[in-house]
């Protein structure tokens, strides 16, 4: 798992960028050239980047990024064809998408599929013509008329064409590609937002976990106040308090205490159903939860979490979830688990899917699981939600979402 301290921005909360393109056709070149580091290998032998290689780093004026070195779209053999699939597998996390382009092999059909596969994915697209150094001649926009994409002409080894490359990736850098805020749309200047915070065993010690961290920021952001509190101390709190606080935000394994302890007039969420909207379509996932009502013994239901973490006792995945369906089912279900960057081939055998809060991974990427899922009609749901849902306060911690709230309520007579 990364390192989620104060003073670095976490992965999921970066700019992807994909750099594509044929063996020795400069591509790690490029990410030195753009970052003024020597951080990508560099060598004259075909096939140097094997599987997708990602780092982590800032570039300026862009900002914190996520560069993906992929292996060339035209290896070859059993084990090439392995490295490209795995290069296009990155798309589905991939922002902006740069495809590296030698003057001396021109272009074709290996050029022409990145680009198809691309666009299926939305990705945007900027042709990145190298070694102008050496082929002085050649010209970007006969590539740009039969790729229909922009292409610039740079050299990776003299940095020739780098600040005309950056400028064009602010410009084609989708404007959704992380929502904006987390709670500063539901917050005014000076408001209280009381954020209760168990000390989750799960989280190094002397640290908090990344999505309490990234939610304090954004109060503080937008010049409101944030208050820490465990939730033995929620009470105490509130009644302290000289004004009442705009909104309460509990990590979900404190809800029923937390909506105890709120009076009701006081609006009351979790960390992980603000990320939901953050990082993916709470809407969406408000409808998955419904689903709880038609499962049956025996259904296959998946958990898929983004990340790996160490497991506590009583884990909230694979223990605490499971446990609360079971019940509300009347008998066992076929639960399967899955970590990590991809989620597996055959989700359309699921009839629900639980997804942890997506805190790890970028916004495209929690979009592209929720549209994969879709696609195989299967229904999916976070982990804030379903919690809230299987312990029967869904409909008030959904009161600051109305549109949500509404879906809720209307889903099923």
């Amino acid at each position: 798992m990364e390192d989620t301290t104060l003073n670095q921005t976490p992965r999921g909360s970066r700019l992807h960028i994909a750099i594509f393109g044929r063996r020795n056709a400069g591509k790690s070149s490029i990410i030195n050239a753009l970052t003024n580091q020597n951080i990508a290998i560099v060598s004259d032998v075909p096939g140097t980047t094997t599987d997708p290689v990602y780092k982590s780093m800032e570039i300026l004026p862009v900002g914190p990024v996520v560069i993906i070195d992929t292996a060339g779209i035209d290896d070859t053999g059993e084990l090439g064809l392995l490295r490209i699939e795995k290069a296009y597998n990155v798309l589905a996390k991939t922002d902006i998408l740069l495809l590296v382009i030698d003057p001396s092999k021109g272009v074709d059909s290996h050029e022409l599929e990145v680009i198809q596969k691309a666009r299926d994915q939305k990705v945007a697209i900027i042709g990145v013509l190298n070694k102008i150094d050496i082929f002085p001649a050649a010209s970007p926009e006969e590539i740009s008329s039969i790729l229909n994409i922009p292409v610039l002409p740079v050299s990776a080894i003299t940095r020739t064409g780098m600040d005309e490359l950056k400028l064009e990736m602010i410009k084609v850098a989708p404007k959704d590609w992380m929502s904006s805020t987390i709670i500063g749309d539901l917050i005014s200047p000076g408001d209280t937002v009381i954020l209760v915070v168990p000390i989750d065993l799960a989280a190094p010690k002397g640290r908090l976990i990344l999505p309490q961290v990234q939610t304090i920021r954004d109060i503080l952001d937008h010049d409101a106040i944030a208050l820490i509190v465990k939730e033995q101390e929620l009470k105490a709190a509130i009644e302290n308090l000289k004004n009442k606080p705009r909104l309460v935000v509990t990590d979900s394994q404190a809800f029923l205490k937390v909506a105890a302890d709120t009076p009701p007039d006081v609006p009351m969420t979790s960390f992980s159903i603000l990320f939901a909207r953050n990082k993916g379509d709470l809407i969406s996932l408000v409808e998955g939860a419904k689903v709880v009502e038609d499962l049956v013994p025996g259904d296959k239901v998946l958990i898929a979490e983004a990340c790996t973490h160490h497991r506590v006792e009583d884990d909230i995945g694979t223990v605490k979830i499971p446990r609360w369906l079971q019940q509300i089912v009347g008998g066992p279900l076929n639960f399967k688990w899955a970590s990590g960057h991809e989620l597996p081939a055959d989700i359309e055998d699921y009839k629900l899917i639980i997804h942890c809060g997506a805190c790890m991974i970028n916004r495209k990427e929690m979009l592209h699981r929720l549209m994969m899922a879709k696609q195989a009609g299967v229904p999916m749901v976070n982990y804030g939600v379903i919690i809230a849902y299987v312990l029967g306060i869904l409909k008030r911690a959904l009161a600051p979402f109305p549109q949500a709230l509404t879906v809720l309520e209307n889903k099923k007579t």
